[in-house]
Protein backbone atom coordinates (compact mmCIF):
# COMPACT_ATOMS: atom_id res chain seq x y z
CA UNK A 1 0.00 0.00 0.00
CA UNK A 2 1.26 3.54 -0.62
CA UNK A 3 2.85 5.48 2.20
CA UNK A 4 0.80 8.36 3.57
CA UNK A 5 3.43 10.15 5.65
CA UNK A 6 7.00 11.31 5.37
CA UNK A 7 9.85 9.24 6.71
CA UNK A 8 10.41 9.84 10.38
CA UNK A 9 13.64 11.27 11.65
CA UNK A 10 15.07 11.52 15.09
CA UNK A 11 18.03 11.14 17.36
CA UNK A 12 19.93 8.11 18.54
CA UNK A 13 18.99 4.90 16.79
CA UNK A 14 15.70 5.93 15.20
CA UNK A 15 15.18 4.03 11.97
CA UNK A 16 13.89 5.29 8.60
CA UNK A 17 10.20 4.51 8.18
CA UNK A 18 6.94 5.85 6.79
CA UNK A 19 3.49 5.56 8.25
CA UNK A 20 2.17 3.25 5.56
CA UNK A 21 -1.37 2.30 4.70
CA UNK A 22 -0.39 -1.30 5.46
CA UNK A 23 0.42 -0.40 9.07
CA UNK A 24 -2.75 1.67 9.44
CA UNK A 25 -5.05 -1.05 8.08
CA UNK A 26 -3.40 -3.81 10.13
CA UNK A 27 -3.56 -1.69 13.29
CA UNK A 28 -7.25 -0.87 12.83
CA UNK A 29 -8.22 -4.47 12.07
CA UNK A 30 -6.27 -5.79 15.06
CA UNK A 31 -7.73 -3.08 17.29
CA UNK A 32 -11.18 -4.58 16.69
CA UNK A 33 -10.16 -6.92 19.50
CA UNK A 34 -10.57 -3.83 21.68
CA UNK A 35 -14.02 -3.14 20.24
CA UNK A 36 -15.17 -6.61 21.27
CA UNK A 37 -13.74 -6.09 24.75
CA UNK A 38 -15.48 -2.74 25.09
CA UNK A 39 -18.76 -4.08 23.75
CA UNK A 40 -18.75 -6.81 26.40
CA UNK A 41 -18.06 -4.28 29.16
CA UNK A 42 -20.90 -2.01 28.04
CA UNK A 43 -23.44 -4.67 27.18
CA UNK A 44 -23.28 -6.41 30.55
CA UNK A 45 -23.87 -3.07 32.30
CA UNK A 46 -27.07 -2.45 30.33
CA UNK A 47 -28.73 -5.87 30.25
CA UNK A 48 -28.45 -6.21 34.04
CA UNK A 49 -30.99 -3.36 34.36
CA UNK A 50 -33.48 -4.91 31.89
CA UNK A 51 -36.49 -6.45 33.64
CA UNK A 52 -36.90 -9.23 31.04
CA UNK A 53 -33.30 -10.33 31.62
CA UNK A 54 -33.64 -10.18 35.41
CA UNK A 55 -36.94 -12.13 35.41
CA UNK A 56 -35.38 -14.98 33.41
CA UNK A 57 -32.02 -15.30 35.16
CA UNK A 58 -32.13 -13.26 38.40
CA UNK A 59 -35.75 -13.18 39.70
CA UNK A 60 -34.65 -12.32 43.26
CA UNK A 61 -32.89 -9.19 42.02
CA UNK A 62 -36.00 -8.26 40.03
CA UNK A 63 -38.17 -8.54 43.14
CA UNK A 64 -35.72 -6.53 45.26
CA UNK A 65 -35.41 -3.84 42.57
CA UNK A 66 -39.18 -3.17 42.61
CA UNK A 67 -39.69 -3.07 46.35
CA UNK A 68 -40.89 0.38 47.33
CA UNK A 69 -38.69 0.69 50.44
CA UNK A 70 -35.59 -1.13 49.19
CA UNK A 71 -32.24 0.37 50.24
CA UNK A 72 -30.89 2.56 47.40
CA UNK A 73 -27.37 1.24 47.88
CA UNK A 74 -28.27 -2.46 48.12
CA UNK A 75 -31.01 -3.16 45.57
CA UNK A 76 -28.61 -4.85 43.11
CA UNK A 77 -26.43 -6.63 45.68
CA UNK A 78 -26.45 -10.21 44.37
CA UNK A 79 -23.39 -12.45 43.97
CA UNK A 80 -24.81 -14.31 40.96
CA UNK A 81 -25.56 -11.05 39.16
CA UNK A 82 -22.01 -9.91 39.86
CA UNK A 83 -20.71 -13.30 38.66
CA UNK A 84 -22.45 -12.73 35.32
CA UNK A 85 -20.25 -9.65 34.83
CA UNK A 86 -17.05 -10.87 36.48
CA UNK A 87 -16.92 -14.44 35.05
CA UNK A 88 -15.60 -13.00 31.79
CA UNK A 89 -12.51 -11.66 33.57
CA UNK A 90 -11.97 -14.85 35.54
CA UNK A 91 -11.65 -16.75 32.26
CA UNK A 92 -9.42 -14.01 30.83
CA UNK A 93 -6.93 -14.39 33.70
CA UNK A 94 -6.32 -18.03 32.79
CA UNK A 95 -6.53 -17.49 29.03
CA UNK A 96 -3.88 -14.77 28.85
CA UNK A 97 -1.26 -17.21 30.24
CA UNK A 98 -1.91 -19.68 27.40
CA UNK A 99 -2.14 -16.76 24.96
CA UNK A 100 1.38 -15.64 25.93
CA UNK A 101 2.67 -19.11 24.97
CA UNK A 102 0.73 -19.13 21.69
CA UNK A 103 2.03 -15.62 20.93
CA UNK A 104 5.63 -16.70 21.26
CA UNK A 105 5.42 -20.10 19.58
CA UNK A 106 2.97 -19.39 16.77
CA UNK A 107 2.87 -15.61 16.41
CA UNK A 108 0.64 -12.63 17.11
CA UNK A 109 -1.65 -13.17 14.11
CA UNK A 110 -2.87 -16.71 15.03
CA UNK A 111 -3.45 -15.51 18.61
CA UNK A 112 -5.71 -12.72 17.34
CA UNK A 113 -7.56 -15.22 15.13
CA UNK A 114 -8.12 -17.52 18.12
CA UNK A 115 -9.49 -14.57 20.10
CA UNK A 116 -12.09 -13.85 17.40
CA UNK A 117 -13.25 -17.50 17.38
CA UNK A 118 -13.78 -17.54 21.15
CA UNK A 119 -15.61 -14.21 20.98
CA UNK A 120 -17.92 -15.57 18.29
CA UNK A 121 -18.68 -18.72 20.29
CA UNK A 122 -19.42 -16.68 23.42
CA UNK A 123 -21.75 -14.31 21.61
CA UNK A 124 -23.77 -17.22 20.18
CA UNK A 125 -24.04 -18.96 23.57
CA UNK A 126 -25.21 -15.75 25.29
CA UNK A 127 -27.73 -14.96 22.58
CA UNK A 128 -29.30 -18.43 22.79
CA UNK A 129 -28.96 -18.86 26.60
CA UNK A 130 -31.82 -20.78 28.23
CA UNK A 131 -30.46 -20.92 31.79
CA UNK A 132 -27.85 -19.33 34.02
CA UNK A 133 -25.29 -22.07 33.31
CA UNK A 134 -25.45 -21.46 29.56
CA UNK A 135 -25.25 -17.72 30.15
CA UNK A 136 -22.11 -18.05 32.29
CA UNK A 137 -20.57 -20.49 29.76
CA UNK A 138 -20.97 -17.83 27.09
CA UNK A 139 -19.33 -15.24 29.34
CA UNK A 140 -16.43 -17.62 29.99
CA UNK A 141 -15.91 -18.09 26.24
CA UNK A 142 -15.93 -14.33 25.79
CA UNK A 143 -13.40 -14.13 28.61
CA UNK A 144 -11.04 -16.48 26.80
CA UNK A 145 -11.36 -14.22 23.76
CA UNK A 146 -10.56 -11.20 25.93
CA UNK A 147 -7.46 -12.95 27.32
CA UNK A 148 -6.15 -13.86 23.86
CA UNK A 149 -7.06 -10.50 22.32
CA UNK A 150 -5.63 -8.32 25.08
CA UNK A 151 -2.42 -10.36 25.11
CA UNK A 152 -1.81 -10.15 21.37
CA UNK A 153 -3.28 -6.92 19.97
CA UNK A 154 -1.25 -4.24 21.82
CA UNK A 155 1.95 -6.24 21.22
CA UNK A 156 1.07 -6.61 17.54
CA UNK A 157 0.49 -2.88 17.08
CA UNK A 158 3.60 -1.87 19.06
CA UNK A 159 5.78 -4.17 16.95
CA UNK A 160 4.56 -3.04 13.52
CA UNK A 161 4.30 0.70 14.29
CA UNK A 162 7.19 3.13 13.65
CA UNK A 163 8.45 4.51 17.01
CA UNK A 164 7.30 8.04 16.19
CA UNK A 165 3.68 6.90 15.77
CA UNK A 166 3.62 3.93 18.14
CA UNK A 167 1.69 5.71 20.88
CA UNK A 168 -1.11 6.99 18.65
CA UNK A 169 -1.51 3.70 16.79
CA UNK A 170 -1.49 1.63 19.96
CA UNK A 171 -4.22 3.80 21.42
CA UNK A 172 -6.44 2.67 18.52
CA UNK A 173 -6.92 -0.44 20.69
CA UNK A 174 -8.25 1.66 23.57
CA UNK A 175 -10.22 3.88 21.18
CA UNK A 176 -12.13 0.89 19.88
CA UNK A 177 -12.71 -0.30 23.46
CA UNK A 178 -14.50 3.01 24.05
CA UNK A 179 -16.35 2.73 20.72
CA UNK A 180 -17.46 -0.76 21.78
CA UNK A 181 -18.75 0.56 25.11
CA UNK A 182 -20.64 3.37 23.36
CA UNK A 183 -22.09 0.99 20.74
CA UNK A 184 -23.23 -1.34 23.53
CA UNK A 185 -24.90 1.55 25.40
CA UNK A 186 -26.74 2.68 22.25
CA UNK A 187 -27.89 -0.86 21.49
CA UNK A 188 -29.03 -1.39 25.08
CA UNK A 189 -30.96 1.87 24.92
CA UNK A 190 -32.82 0.60 21.85
CA UNK A 191 -33.31 -3.03 22.85
CA UNK A 192 -34.60 -2.13 26.34
CA UNK A 193 -37.91 -1.34 24.58
CA UNK A 194 -38.06 -4.71 22.79
CA UNK A 195 -39.89 -7.23 24.99
CA UNK A 196 -39.22 -9.93 25.97
CA UNK A 197 -36.06 -10.70 23.97
CA UNK A 198 -34.28 -7.34 23.69
CA UNK A 199 -31.46 -8.61 25.90
CA UNK A 200 -30.79 -11.45 23.41
CA UNK A 201 -30.19 -8.90 20.64
CA UNK A 202 -27.82 -6.98 22.91
CA UNK A 203 -25.77 -10.03 23.89
CA UNK A 204 -25.81 -11.54 20.39
CA UNK A 205 -24.55 -8.27 18.90
CA UNK A 206 -21.04 -9.19 20.07
CA UNK A 207 -20.90 -11.61 17.10
CA UNK A 208 -20.64 -8.70 14.61
CA UNK A 209 -17.21 -7.34 15.63
CA UNK A 210 -16.04 -10.91 16.29
CA UNK A 211 -16.86 -11.89 12.73
CA UNK A 212 -15.17 -8.76 11.37
CA UNK A 213 -11.98 -9.54 13.31
CA UNK A 214 -12.04 -13.18 12.20
CA UNK A 215 -12.24 -12.19 8.53
CA UNK A 216 -9.89 -9.22 8.88
CA UNK A 217 -7.23 -11.23 10.69
CA UNK A 218 -6.82 -13.31 7.55
CA UNK A 219 -5.34 -10.31 5.67
CA UNK A 220 -3.12 -8.71 8.33
CA UNK A 221 0.62 -9.38 8.28
CA UNK A 222 2.59 -11.09 11.02
CA UNK A 223 5.02 -8.80 12.85
CA UNK A 224 8.68 -8.90 11.69
CA UNK A 225 9.83 -9.45 15.30
CA UNK A 226 7.62 -12.53 15.65
CA UNK A 227 8.71 -13.94 12.27
CA UNK A 228 12.40 -13.48 12.99
CA UNK A 229 11.99 -14.84 16.52
CA UNK A 230 10.54 -18.04 15.01
CA UNK A 231 13.42 -18.43 12.51
CA UNK A 232 11.74 -16.90 9.44
CA UNK A 233 14.39 -14.26 8.72
CA UNK A 234 13.74 -13.75 5.01
CA UNK A 235 10.00 -13.39 5.51
CA UNK A 236 10.67 -11.06 8.42
CA UNK A 237 12.90 -8.81 6.28
CA UNK A 238 10.33 -8.78 3.45
CA UNK A 239 7.51 -7.87 5.87
CA UNK A 240 9.65 -5.15 7.49
CA UNK A 241 10.27 -3.49 4.12
CA UNK A 242 6.58 -3.81 3.29
CA UNK A 243 5.30 -2.13 6.46
CA UNK A 244 8.02 0.54 6.63
CA UNK A 245 7.58 1.70 3.02
CA UNK A 246 11.36 2.09 2.53
CA UNK A 247 14.08 -0.26 1.32
CA UNK A 248 16.70 0.91 3.81
CA UNK A 249 15.59 -1.25 6.75
CA UNK A 250 18.92 -3.03 7.36
CA UNK A 251 19.64 -1.21 10.62
CA UNK A 252 16.22 -1.96 12.07
CA UNK A 253 16.43 -5.52 10.78
CA UNK A 254 19.83 -5.95 12.49
CA UNK A 255 18.42 -4.52 15.72
CA UNK A 256 15.49 -6.98 15.65
CA UNK A 257 17.90 -9.86 14.87
CA UNK A 258 20.11 -8.78 17.77
CA UNK A 259 17.13 -8.74 20.11
CA UNK A 260 16.03 -12.13 18.76
CA UNK A 261 19.46 -13.69 19.29
CA UNK A 262 19.41 -12.52 22.89
CA UNK A 263 15.82 -13.71 23.23
CA UNK A 264 16.79 -17.18 22.01
CA UNK A 265 19.43 -17.37 24.76
CA UNK A 266 16.60 -17.06 27.28
CA UNK A 267 15.10 -20.51 27.71
CA UNK A 268 12.90 -19.56 30.67
CA UNK A 269 11.52 -16.04 30.10
CA UNK A 270 9.33 -16.14 33.23
CA UNK A 271 12.39 -16.93 35.34
CA UNK A 272 14.33 -14.18 33.58
CA UNK A 273 11.66 -11.69 34.63
CA UNK A 274 12.69 -12.28 38.24
CA UNK A 275 16.26 -11.09 37.60
CA UNK A 276 17.19 -7.72 39.05
CA UNK A 277 17.56 -6.05 35.63
CA UNK A 278 14.01 -7.13 34.66
CA UNK A 279 12.29 -5.96 37.84
CA UNK A 280 11.78 -2.30 36.86
CA UNK A 281 9.71 -3.25 33.80
CA UNK A 282 7.87 -6.00 35.70
CA UNK A 283 7.00 -3.75 38.64
CA UNK A 284 5.90 -0.79 36.54
CA UNK A 285 4.17 -2.87 33.85
CA UNK A 286 2.00 -4.69 36.39
CA UNK A 287 1.51 -1.95 38.99
CA UNK A 288 0.09 0.54 36.50
CA UNK A 289 -2.57 -2.01 35.51
CA UNK A 290 -3.53 -2.55 39.13
CA UNK A 291 -3.78 1.21 39.61
CA UNK A 292 -5.76 1.56 36.37
CA UNK A 293 -8.54 -0.60 37.76
CA UNK A 294 -8.39 1.01 41.20
CA UNK A 295 -9.16 4.42 39.71
CA UNK A 296 -12.78 3.25 39.90
CA UNK A 297 -13.35 3.43 36.14
CA UNK A 298 -15.00 0.03 35.91
CA UNK A 299 -17.45 1.03 38.61
CA UNK A 300 -18.62 3.63 36.09
CA UNK A 301 -18.33 1.49 32.94
CA UNK A 302 -19.78 -1.78 34.32
CA UNK A 303 -22.49 -0.32 36.45
CA UNK A 304 -23.24 3.16 35.11
CA UNK A 305 -26.94 2.37 34.43
CA UNK A 306 -27.22 0.69 37.85
CA UNK A 307 -25.50 3.65 39.52
CA UNK A 308 -27.81 6.16 37.84
CA UNK A 309 -30.89 4.09 38.74
CA UNK A 310 -29.67 4.08 42.34
CA UNK A 311 -29.79 7.89 42.23
CA UNK A 312 -33.42 7.80 41.09
CA UNK A 313 -33.18 7.93 37.29
CA UNK A 314 -35.63 5.65 35.48
CA UNK A 315 -34.39 2.66 33.48
CA UNK A 316 -34.31 4.41 30.10
CA UNK A 317 -32.92 7.63 31.59
CA UNK A 318 -30.09 5.72 33.25
CA UNK A 319 -29.19 4.01 29.97
CA UNK A 320 -29.25 7.40 28.23
CA UNK A 321 -26.87 8.79 30.88
CA UNK A 322 -24.54 5.87 30.15
CA UNK A 323 -24.70 6.73 26.43
CA UNK A 324 -23.66 10.31 27.21
CA UNK A 325 -20.68 9.19 29.32
CA UNK A 326 -19.78 6.65 26.62
CA UNK A 327 -19.73 9.36 23.94
CA UNK A 328 -17.37 11.45 26.06
CA UNK A 329 -15.22 8.33 26.53
CA UNK A 330 -14.75 7.99 22.76
CA UNK A 331 -14.10 11.70 22.15
CA UNK A 332 -11.53 11.90 24.94
CA UNK A 333 -9.65 8.85 23.66
CA UNK A 334 -9.20 10.74 20.37
CA UNK A 335 -7.50 13.45 22.45
CA UNK A 336 -5.04 10.81 23.68
CA UNK A 337 -4.21 9.75 20.12
CA UNK A 338 -3.30 13.36 19.27
CA UNK A 339 -1.33 14.13 22.45
CA UNK A 340 0.42 10.94 23.53
CA UNK A 341 3.30 11.19 21.05
CA UNK A 342 3.58 14.97 21.48
CA UNK A 343 3.08 15.69 25.19
CA UNK A 344 4.32 12.27 26.31
CA UNK A 345 2.93 9.56 28.57
CA UNK A 346 3.74 10.91 32.04
CA UNK A 347 2.20 14.37 31.80
CA UNK A 348 -1.15 12.91 30.71
CA UNK A 349 -1.14 10.37 33.55
CA UNK A 350 -0.34 12.99 36.20
CA UNK A 351 -2.85 15.60 34.94
CA UNK A 352 -5.67 13.07 34.69
CA UNK A 353 -5.01 11.61 38.14
CA UNK A 354 -5.59 15.07 39.65
CA UNK A 355 -8.77 15.51 37.59
CA UNK A 356 -10.16 12.12 38.64
CA UNK A 357 -9.38 12.74 42.33
CA UNK A 358 -11.50 15.90 42.24
CA UNK A 359 -14.38 14.04 40.53
CA UNK A 360 -14.39 11.04 42.89
CA UNK A 361 -14.35 13.33 45.94
CA UNK A 362 -17.18 15.40 44.47
CA UNK A 363 -19.37 12.36 43.78
CA UNK A 364 -18.76 10.99 47.27
CA UNK A 365 -19.67 14.29 48.95
CA UNK A 366 -22.88 14.71 46.93
CA UNK A 367 -24.05 11.15 47.58
CA UNK A 368 -23.35 11.56 51.30
CA UNK A 369 -25.40 14.75 51.42
CA UNK A 370 -28.32 13.89 49.14
CA UNK A 371 -28.70 10.10 48.63
CA UNK A 372 -30.16 8.51 51.75
CA UNK A 373 -31.30 4.91 52.21
CA UNK A 374 -34.71 5.08 50.49
CA UNK A 375 -35.11 8.55 49.03
CA UNK A 376 -34.77 9.75 45.43
CA UNK A 377 -31.90 12.18 44.91
CA UNK A 378 -32.99 15.75 44.04
CA UNK A 379 -32.67 16.68 40.36
CA UNK A 380 -29.85 19.24 40.59
CA UNK A 381 -27.40 17.13 42.64
CA UNK A 382 -28.16 14.11 40.42
CA UNK A 383 -27.27 16.14 37.32
CA UNK A 384 -24.06 17.33 38.98
CA UNK A 385 -23.11 13.68 39.62
CA UNK A 386 -23.67 12.87 35.92
CA UNK A 387 -21.42 15.81 34.97
CA UNK A 388 -18.71 14.67 37.41
CA UNK A 389 -18.93 11.13 36.01
CA UNK A 390 -18.43 12.52 32.49
CA UNK A 391 -15.43 14.64 33.55
CA UNK A 392 -13.99 11.60 35.34
CA UNK A 393 -14.46 9.43 32.24
CA UNK A 394 -12.83 12.11 30.04
CA UNK A 395 -9.73 12.21 32.24
CA UNK A 396 -9.42 8.43 32.30
CA UNK A 397 -9.97 8.11 28.55
CA UNK A 398 -7.08 10.38 27.56
CA UNK A 399 -4.68 8.92 30.11
CA UNK A 400 -4.90 5.86 32.33
CA UNK A 401 -7.22 4.01 29.94
CA UNK A 402 -5.03 3.83 26.84
CA UNK A 403 -1.59 4.68 28.21
CA UNK A 404 -1.35 1.74 30.63
CA UNK A 405 -1.84 -0.70 27.74
CA UNK A 406 0.64 1.28 25.64
CA UNK A 407 3.39 1.43 28.28
CA UNK A 408 3.17 -2.25 29.21
CA UNK A 409 3.40 -3.26 25.53
CA UNK A 410 6.49 -1.15 24.79
CA UNK A 411 8.74 -1.38 27.86
CA UNK A 412 9.92 -5.01 27.71
CA UNK A 413 12.88 -6.29 25.64
CA UNK A 414 12.00 -9.05 23.18
CA UNK A 415 13.37 -11.85 25.38
CA UNK A 416 10.81 -11.19 28.13
CA UNK A 417 8.13 -9.33 26.15
CA UNK A 418 5.47 -12.06 26.02
CA UNK A 419 6.05 -13.14 29.61
CA UNK A 420 6.11 -9.57 30.91
CA UNK A 421 3.01 -8.58 29.01
CA UNK A 422 1.23 -11.66 30.37
CA UNK A 423 1.79 -10.33 33.89
CA UNK A 424 0.43 -6.94 32.84
CA UNK A 425 -2.72 -8.36 31.23
CA UNK A 426 -3.37 -10.88 33.99
CA UNK A 427 -2.96 -8.18 36.66
CA UNK A 428 -5.50 -6.06 34.80
CA UNK A 429 -7.94 -8.98 34.57
CA UNK A 430 -7.48 -9.99 38.24
CA UNK A 431 -8.34 -6.53 39.50
CA UNK A 432 -11.12 -6.12 36.94
CA UNK A 433 -12.60 -9.41 38.19
CA UNK A 434 -12.28 -8.43 41.87
CA UNK A 435 -13.97 -5.07 41.34
CA UNK A 436 -16.69 -6.49 39.08
CA UNK A 437 -17.44 -9.23 41.61
CA UNK A 438 -17.29 -7.01 44.69
CA UNK A 439 -18.53 -3.55 43.66
CA UNK A 440 -22.27 -3.96 44.25
CA UNK A 441 -21.59 -5.53 47.66
CA UNK A 442 -19.06 -2.78 48.46
CA UNK A 443 -21.63 -0.14 47.44
CA UNK A 444 -24.15 -1.76 49.79
CA UNK A 445 -21.70 -1.87 52.73
CA UNK A 446 -19.60 1.28 52.17
CA UNK A 447 -22.28 3.43 50.48
CA UNK A 448 -20.91 6.84 49.49
CA UNK A 449 -17.59 5.94 51.16
CA UNK A 450 -16.65 3.72 48.22
CA UNK A 451 -15.82 6.81 46.16
CA UNK A 452 -13.33 7.97 48.78
CA UNK A 453 -11.85 4.46 48.72
CA UNK A 454 -11.02 4.94 45.05
CA UNK A 455 -9.78 8.50 45.74
CA UNK A 456 -7.10 7.05 48.01
CA UNK A 457 -5.87 4.81 45.21
CA UNK A 458 -5.87 7.74 42.80
CA UNK A 459 -3.51 9.60 45.14
CA UNK A 460 -1.13 6.61 44.97
CA UNK A 461 -1.50 6.61 41.16
CA UNK A 462 -0.57 10.29 41.03
CA UNK A 463 2.60 9.80 43.10
CA UNK A 464 3.64 6.64 41.25
CA UNK A 465 3.22 8.06 37.74
CA UNK A 466 5.03 11.28 38.67
CA UNK A 467 8.05 9.64 40.27
CA UNK A 468 8.50 6.02 39.16
CA UNK A 469 7.59 5.84 35.47
CA UNK A 470 10.22 6.78 32.86
CA UNK A 471 9.10 8.68 29.76
CA UNK A 472 8.99 6.31 26.75
CA UNK A 473 7.80 8.74 24.05
CA UNK A 474 9.53 8.27 20.69
CA UNK A 475 12.02 5.62 21.84
CA UNK A 476 12.43 2.55 19.55
CA UNK A 477 10.97 -0.46 21.32
CA UNK A 478 14.24 -2.44 21.32
CA UNK A 479 16.20 0.55 22.70
CA UNK A 480 13.95 1.07 25.72
CA UNK A 481 16.34 -0.34 28.33
CA UNK A 482 19.28 1.87 27.35
CA UNK A 483 17.36 5.07 26.65
CA UNK A 484 14.66 4.97 29.34
CA UNK A 485 15.30 2.59 32.24
CA UNK A 486 19.05 3.10 32.58
CA UNK A 487 18.52 6.88 32.75
CA UNK A 488 15.74 6.85 35.36
CA UNK A 489 16.74 8.35 38.73
CA UNK A 490 15.75 5.23 40.67
CA UNK A 491 15.59 2.28 38.28
CA UNK A 492 19.11 2.86 36.86
CA UNK A 493 20.57 1.22 39.98
CA UNK A 494 19.00 -2.08 38.88
CA UNK A 495 21.30 -2.19 35.83
CA UNK A 496 24.66 -1.43 37.49
CA UNK A 497 25.66 -5.09 37.74
CA UNK A 498 24.13 -6.05 34.38
CA UNK A 499 27.54 -6.67 32.83
CA UNK A 500 26.83 -10.32 31.92
CA UNK A 501 23.75 -9.47 29.88
CA UNK A 502 25.46 -6.41 28.47
CA UNK A 503 28.45 -8.39 27.22
CA UNK A 504 26.16 -10.92 25.59
CA UNK A 505 24.25 -8.14 23.86
CA UNK A 506 27.51 -6.62 22.60
CA UNK A 507 28.80 -9.95 21.30
CA UNK A 508 25.53 -10.72 19.51
CA UNK A 509 25.33 -7.22 18.01
CA UNK A 510 28.89 -7.52 16.65
CA UNK A 511 28.11 -10.87 15.04
CA UNK A 512 24.96 -9.53 13.37
CA UNK A 513 26.68 -6.43 12.00
CA UNK A 514 29.07 -8.75 10.15
CA UNK A 515 26.09 -10.48 8.45
CA UNK A 516 24.57 -8.36 5.64
CA UNK A 517 20.78 -8.37 5.36
CA UNK A 518 19.45 -10.60 2.61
Amino acid sequence: MPAIALAETGNGKDFPAKLTGQVLVCSIIAAFGGLMFGYDIGISAGVTTMDDFLIKFFPLVYEKKHRAKEDNYCKYDNQYLQLFTSSLYLAAIVACFFASIVCRKFGRKPTIQAASVFFLMGAILNCLAQNLGMLIAGRLSLGIGVGFGNQAVPLFISEIAPPKYRGGLNICFQLLITVGILAANLINYGTSRIHPYGWRISLGGAAVPALFLLLGSCIIVETPASLIERGKQEQGLYTLRKIRGVKDVEKEYAEICRATEISNLIKHPYRSLMKKSSRPQLICGTFIHMLQQLTGINVVMFYAPVLFQTMGYGSNASLLSAVISGTINVASTLVAIVLVDKAGRKILLVQAAIQMIICQCGIGVILKMFLLTTNTMPTVPAKVVVILVCVFVAGFAWSWGPICWLISSEIYPLETRNAGYFFAVSTNMVFTFVIAQAFLSMLCKMRWGIFFFFTGWLLISLIFSATMLPETKGIPIDEMVDRAWKKHWYWKSYFKNDSHDGSKRTEVAAEIEEKPAA
